[in-house]
């Protein structure tokens, strides 16, 4: 399957937005919920003390631009009003009340912003990411894209094939609903495309503004766990079916995993005032069973050798804390320890989605890897889905 990688590129969300600040907000919002006394533990349990949003808090809590009587409108109100006997006087006093009363912001209001979010920090990537491989716009045969969070038709591989430009003969390859695993699934996707034609160059491209989730009027308590986890990123790394100067590292094989009847246990679900991002309880377990799969892929691939393989560094969209520690604790005893470190130094500043393995990788190669190591990329995603690679550094 050999594919390579170059470093990839990857672009932080920039306003800083501190743990602090969004327990002062739902705290202020939410001083009744039945988890409010335990807040300040909830958010130290993430470990995460700031994270990266391409737009700014005050974007994410800030009212929408119509009143209280947005939906219904001023002209109808005032003839029930008037139905009902009320005075044009009351009427214009009612009137006036409600149309003072702030109105959440619409999915139209709170994602436009976002998605040219998406598409500037997506097109910062991905010049980056044709610099690192040392290739203009014009070598790129194929992009593949995601961004989940940002619902738009065209998408991003459009935007990106006008803004580059790229050439008019390139495959466009979007995949809006791969989220947490668009990272491990794309490099998966495009070793396939340089497998069929090895003088193919790929450029992958994932931008996630994960913050559009951040729904202020939502009291539950996943919603304040979804508030405190999420950071923006956009990444983005050139694949080839030949190696490069450039690349860093050869994928060798890749693995995928669906769990049935779990597709309900982490979602995105579109509301009035934008988009929620629903959790389970149960849905680290599942998550788990998809780590003890792949443990038993690896231990397939590598039964001839069963004693002295293994991995160098593992390259895990961690999700949250309890998946990390699951897999430290499967892991073969004779494995050596820190294999998660970059994954774990990724976390502490935000779950990152789809965009999270690469980020992880970028830390792994800053961090300088010996030719030769072993590399394990996996992640899982909604559905339940998971995909891994295996591979080298060179």
């Amino acid at each position: 399957m050999a594919a390579y990688l170059c470093p990839p590129a990857v672009i932080h969300g920039e306003n800083a937005v501190e743990t602090s600040q969004i327990v002062a907000d739902v705290r202020n919002r939410h001083p009744h919920a039945t988890w409010a006394p335990r807040i300040d533990g909830i958010a130290a349990s993430t470990g995460i003390q700031t994270r990266g949003w391409m737009l700014p808090l005050e974007a994410a809590v800030a009212p929408g631009n119509g009143g209280g009587l947005r939906t219904v409108g001023v002209g109808p109100a005032q003839e029930a009003l008037a139905r009902n006997g009320f005075t044009q006087q009351d009427v214009d006093r009612v009137i006036a009340t409600l149309e003072a009363i702030p109105a959440p912001q619409t999915v139209q209001e709170r994602t436009a912003p976002a998605w040219e979010a998406v598409r500037s920090y997506g097109e910062r990537a991905a010049r980056g990411a044709l610099q690192i491989a040392g290739l203009d716009a014009a070598d790129v045969d194929c992009l593949i894209t995601s961004h989940s969070t940002t619902p738009a038709l065209p998408g991003l591989d459009i935007a990106l094939a006008n803004q580059l430009p790229l050439r008019s003969d390139v495959m466009l390859l979007p995949a809006t609903q791969w989220a947490c695993v668009a990272g491990t699934r794309s490099l998966a996707l495009a070793a396939d495309l340089v497998a069929a034609d090895p003088d193919r160059v790929v450029l992958v491209v994932i931008a996630e503004a994960l913050s559009t989730t951040y729904q202020p009027a939502d009291d539950t308590l996943e919603s304040l766990i979804v508030r405190l986890l999420f950071a923006d990123t956009a990444v983005a790394a050139v694949v080839t079916g030949r190696p490069r100067h450039e690349s860093v590292l050869r994928l060798d094989a890749a693995w995928h995993h669906t769990l049935p009847g779990t597709q309900d246990l982490h979602r995105l679900d579109t509301r009035a005032d934008g988009t929620h991002f629903v959790m389970d309880r149960r849905g680290p377990r599942a998550v788990q069973e998809t780590v003890t799969a792949m443990w038993e892929w690896l231990r397939v691939r590598y039964q001839d050798d069963p004693n002295s393989w293994h991995p160098d560094v593992l390259l895990a969209h961690p999700g949250g804390t309890r998946v990390l520690e699951y897999m430290e604790q499967t892991m073969p005893d004779a494995w050596p320890s820190g294999l998660l470190d970059y994954s774990r130094d990724s976390y502490t500043s935000g779950n990152r989605g789809g965009a999270a393995v690469f980020d992880i990788l970028r830390r792994a190669h800053d961090a300088g890897q010996k030719p030769g190591n072993r590399a394990v990329l996996y992640a899982a995603a909604p559905g339940l889905t998971a995909t891994a690679l295996e591979g080298e550094w060179l």
